[in-house]
């Protein structure tokens, strides 16, 4: 706001003398004597190593401090090694361009994903080899990659088809920002540069500057670069424009006219990176430049599917011992969604749970399968018998007769240590069941559903609530099924069949296809429950038409085939129905399934703002104080800005500047009475009006001098 207005409001003189800066100097009061010599500086070991002594806890105890230090340390190698495995299965490079609908299980997510990169990352490796200038009728060879919301996969490509045109001597990648391209020049002095030191590195790339016969050129004479194509015997020399929406388009037209007329000499091969479309990107450009380019387009695959797929390995992976819960899973795609992450992000969301779960509960030391005499016994015992879990799993042994159990699982906490591996591993492997389940329900949803596909995430939402057995979609999936004709039930078998350990699985498949093989010749057989099988009876009564409708006279092949169908859907549904339960009724679902949503979700979506004006409001919530300090709302023993933030809340829309100064004066002059410096109050309210300007808070009025206006309210 103007200088002379804030004077005249807070009743000073415009002497310029008063206006100068004042810098305030308080020395510590346990600083060194005079002549006192200063302490040598101990040279002190780096973090990283520190990280490697034995001695460092990383984890605290818990059990109310009671944890012994061999159960922190228990809990913290399971962490890391369970998070290891998962971590071997994000070693993500999802870039596809393909989509597999039907997938091994068996196949871990690092060897699904790779297959299925080998789709986009081939493509693109044959437009690169195969064509030419001569094939592009004269112009660059261009590949437009649309990545969307999955932008760092173009990374992990480029580096890929890079290391394959190096391995092979063909060539190589030279990656280009828009940050390196302030200008022609520069730009070139950067591709030449990032080409030789690619292969050479920055001492190979001296070393061609200075050995080099001839003239000295420049940096950005592309002589060099011919000279080191020439050297190396380069066939395809790629340059990756990552972000090339954000170049200037001026800027990318010369760059490109430029490498037009060094095609003869130079093997060129474009690679624009697009977030948006190539329409959008081709209407930034000049028809001249869009006139040079000549390609294909390639499609990356969206992130949200990649994160599905790691989701789906991570859940359902038979060696999985912790699982993430509903409240964690919906959180997780909330985020995935609204943000658009990357799968990076997401393992690192999901990676931050599983430290959570290990880091916060003393359960979680069970999934370690510890000795008992290495745990805190007792504290551990009575933690058990708090759970919500144990109080359900007491109620059932009740119900069942077994009063004797429940006695010495209350009483005796020997045979409670002894008995807790058991339960923990059984109920395991029916969370291990339940995911089998999802997955079965995902197969048949690929033959049974004709509009958009569930996921396994959406599946596995309402199998962790208990929901999945009884809602529409299995119920409409079972109908759809029993209407199958025999090609498609036996496709649905054999991919059933990879997961569905029964016997009468295996009866079923071997029925079916005796069958089929009697009646070949005769087209895919129908079950009776197929539309085509009934017919429309009409009938004459008292000079009135009735139409009815009945089942069709079926063959004895149809009706052999109907009876397989009731067979396997039979089987469907007792399978689900004893696999999809409540995850939350199981015993000690507490260790082996972290449904808390709140550490993940104030980690990974906080609230900058909540946090800055309640430590503005409340700062004693923060800083160390005396309990008769934190009593008053309003007191000098705070920081500057906040006391003012406080008395801005008090004030209107328009704040008076001289009132809102003689209100933080007198919160100084009621404490410190004969103590209070005018001076330093003034440069504490300066200072701390400042503040909040820069918090956004208020802002300089545009009705009045002497005035301030609010620009935020708190809570909104």
């Amino acid at each position: 706001m103007d200088t002379d207005g804030l004077n005249d409001a807070l009743g000073l003189s415009n002497d310029k003398s008063q206006n100068l800066g004042a810098y305030i100097y308080q020395p510590s009061k346990h600083g060194k004597l005079a002549g006192e010599r200063p302490l040598k500086r101990r040279k002190v070991s780096s973090t990283v190593d520190n990280d490697h002594q034995p001695g460092i806890r990383r984890f605290v105890p818990l059990l109310n401090g009671d944890e012994n230090a061999k159960s922190v340390q228990l809990r913290y190698d399971t962490y890391q090694e369970l998070w290891s495995k998962q971590e071997n299965k994000i070693q993500v490079s999802e870039a596809s361009l393909r989509v597999v609908i039907m997938v091994n299980y068996s196949l871990s997510l690092k060897d699904i994903l790779e297959d299925v990169d080998a789709g986009v990352l081939t493509d693109v490796l044959s437009f690169v080899r195969d064509t030419s200038p001569q094939t592009c009728d004269g112009c660059i060879p261009t590949a437009l990659v649309t990545v969307g919301s999955n932008v760092s996969s173009l990374g992990r490509l480029l580096s890929r088809l890079n290391g394959q045109l190096i391995s092979t001597e063909e060539g190589s990648v030279v990656v280009l920002e828009s940050g390196d391209a302030p200008n022609l020049k520069t730009t070139l002095k950067n591709i030449i540069r990032a080409t030789v030191t690619n292969t050479d590195g920055n001492d190979g790339y001296q070393k061609f500057l200075t050995d080099r016969a001839g003239p000295r050129l420049l940096g950005y004479d592309l002589d060099l670069l011919h000279d080191y194509v020439q050297r190396k015997g380069t066939k395809k020399l790629v340059l990756a424009l990552r972000d090339s929406e954000a170049f200037d388009p001026g800027l990318l037209t010369d760059l490109l006219s430029l490498f037009k007329s060094w095609l003869d000499r130079i093997p060129f091969t474009v690679l624009l990176g697009i977030s948006t479309s190539v329409e959008l990107f081709e209407g930034r450009l000049p028809r001249s430049c869009v006139a040079l380019l000549r390609g294909k387009h390639f499609e990356v695959q969206e992130a949200g599917n990649c994160v599905d797929r790691i989701y789906e390995t991570l859940q359902t992976d038979p060696g999985t011992n912790l699982w993430l819960g509903r409240n964690v899973t919906t959180t997780l795609f909330e985020n995935t969604s609204d943000y658009f992450q990357s799968p990076e992000a997401f393992s690192r969301m999901v990676k931050y749970a599983y430290m959570s779960h290990f880091f916060a509960n003393p359960l979680a030391v069970l999934l370690a399968n510890p000795d008992p005499t290495s745990l805190a016994q007792n504290k551990l015992c009575e933690a058990v018998r708090n759970l919500p879990s144990f109080r359900m799993f007491c109620e059932d042994l009740v119900e069942d007769g077994s009063v004797e159990q429940v006695r010495d699982l209350l009483e005796d906490d020997e045979y409670l240590i002894q008995e807790t591996p058991k339960y923990l591993e059984a109920n395991q492997e029916r969370m291990r069941n339940i995911f089998q389940a999802v997955r079965v329900v995902h197969i048949c949803l690929q033959y049974t559903q004709s509009a958009k596909k569930t996921n396994i995430s959406d599946l596995s939402v309402r199998a962790l609530s208990g929901e999945l057995s009884e809602s529409t979609i299995v119920e409409e999936m079972v109908a759809t099924a029993k209407t199958l004709d025999s090609d498609k039930l036996d496709e649905l078998l054999m991919h059933l069949r990879r997961i569905l350990v029964s016997p009468e699985a295996d009866v079923i498949q071997k029925d079916l296809r005796t069958l089929l093989e009697t009646c070949s010749e005769s087209g895919p057989l129908r079950s009776g429950y197929n539309i085509n099988s009934t017919v429309t009876k009409t009938t004459v009564v008292q000079q009135r038409i009735r139409l009815s409708k009945g089942q069709a006279d079926l063959s004895e092949q149809a009706v052999e085939y109907t009876n397989i169908v009731d067979r396997l859907v039979a089987l469907l549904q007792v399978h689900l129905t004893e696999s999809l339960i409540n995850p939350q009724d199981l015993f000690l679902h507490e260790a082996f399934l972290f449904d808390l949503r709140n550490p993940l979700k104030e980690t990974f979506a906080p609230r900058p703002r909540f946090a800055i004006e309640r430590a503005l409001a409340t700062p004693f919530d923060y800083l160390l104080s005396s309990s008769d300090v934190t009593m008053t709302k309003v007191s000098s023993k705070q920081p500057a800005t906040a006391i003012l933030y406080q008395l801005y809340l008090d004030s209107g829309a328009l704040v008076n500047v001289h009132d809102l100064w003689q209100a933080f004066y007198g919160v100084f002059e009621t404490e410190e009475a004969d103590g209070c410096d005018d001076r330093v109050v003034m440069s504490l309210f300066y200072s701390a009006l400042s503040e909040l300007k820069t918090f956004g808070v208020i802002k300089n009025s545009r009705k009045k001098t002497d005035h301030l206006a609010k620009s935020a309210w708190m809570g909104l």
